[in-house]
């Protein structure tokens, strides 16, 4: 028999949020509450390294110039069907 999970946050969170909804921050608390998350969040970013960096934009050049090949191949192919079945 299947459990039911129930995905519940934190109780830390939870009482955070009761907090700060308690407290009806003025507009500016606010903007500085945001600009705190964000920072909080930045910090958890990850930045690819150099050599990550240029394999990744290595891969998408000769994916866009792959997509570029197939795509002046059929305008090709159908511009030379069009031709053809108009000007006969």
């Amino acid at each position: 028999m299947a459990r039911n999970v129930v995905d519940e946050p934190s109780e830390d969170l939870v009482g955070r949020a009761k907090r700060d909804r308690a407290e009806r921050r003025g507009p500016f608390a606010r903007i500085a509450l945001f600009l705190r998350q964000v920072v909080g969040e930045l910090r958890k970013l990850v930045l690819p390294t150099r050599r990550e960096l240029l394999s990744y934009t290595v891969v998408v050049l000769v994916f866009v110039a792959i997509m570029m090949g197939i795509v002046y191949g059929l305008d090709t192919v159908f511009s030379l069907l069009v031709k053809w079945a108009f000007a006969g």
